[in-house]
């Protein structure tokens, strides 16, 4: 695995102190959201818990950890690796008290949300993942959101995350074949978006939303087309958020940081990606 990564990771600057280790620093990172503990309880033979907390917050600022996971998805998409019949869902995460207390002023950091993705409901905090996976229930993208958010809101910034690029020239692939969705997502724009852009949507119309159009007769026009069979993969998003959420850390969040969060999800997606 490491072999695979290694050619990924930054370059030792050019001038100050080189790096520490990157694959002790990587395994470092991995562990604390793996088991869901504390910075400071990092196995000294991983280094210091400052190095790894820093690393991991310096590259979600300028976007390392979207790069080496989009470089990660080339390579698998020039293989032909990536099935490209798209299910897309949300998952709610429960926050610590830990996630709590970041700042709400001051200079942005990196493209930190103003509300950190944090919201309050009455199961307390809570952040809520969008993702979209491929056929092999593997993360093609991830969005985050306060939990209490609505999943069709967050769709088209779902779609808009899909970026995978090519291994030679040309721009990179952003268009499934199909996209697979529960009734959530079963909304004139977002069916219309589908649409613009070639692609076919496979998502079933809630009760309500069957019997406005019956009411309205030979107003209310045709039913949306809908394959049944092709709609049986959409369990491959259910077991992508399973896979993920493995992960303690991720399972729970401890973050204060959106950014720092979703870096760590990025991570998470990676090592999905290589173990294929």
């Amino acid at each position: 695995m490491w072999a695979r990564i290694s050619p990924l990771m930054p370059a030792d600057p050019v001038r100050g102190r080189r790096w520490a280790d990157h694959r002790r620093t990587l395994e470092a990172i991995a562990w604390k959201y793996r088991t869901g503990a504390p910075w400071r309880d990092l196995p000294e033979e991983l280094g210091s818990f400052r190095t790894a907390h820093k690393r991991l917050l310096r590259w979600a600022v300028d976007g390392t950890w979207a790069k080496v996971f989009a470089a990660v998805l080339a390579e698998a998409d020039a293989e032909g690796d990536i099935g490209w019949t798209v299910s897309v869902d949300s998952t709610v995460c429960r926050a610590h008290q830990h996630a709590a207390g970041a700042r709400r002023t001051g200079p942005p950091v990196g493209a930190e949300p103003g509300d950190h993705a944090l919201g309050r409901s009455r199961g307390g905090l809570s952040t809520k993942v969008h993702l979209a996976s491929d056929g092999n229930a593997r993360p093609l993208a991830v969005v985050v959101t306060v939990g209490q958010a609505g999943d069709a809101p967050a769709f088209t910034a779902v779609m808009a995350a899909i970026r995978v690029p090519r291994a030679g020239a040309g721009r990179p692939r952003t268009r499934p074949e199909a996209v697979l969705a529960d009734r959530a997502y079963s909304s004139r724009a977002i069916r219309a978006h589908l649409s613009g852009r070639g692609v076919r949507a496979v998502i079933p119309q809630p009760a309500d939303q069957v019997r406005h159009r019956l009411r309205r007769g030979s107003h209310g026009g045709r039913p949306p087309g809908f394959d049944p069979d092709t709609y049986k993969e959409r369990n491959a998003v259910e077991r992508c958020i399973a896979r993920l959420k493995q992960w303690r850390g991720l399972a729970m969040r401890t973050d204060k940081l959106a950014i720092t969060y979703l870096a760590a999800l990025h991570l998470a997606a990676m090592l999905i990606w290589i173990r294929r």
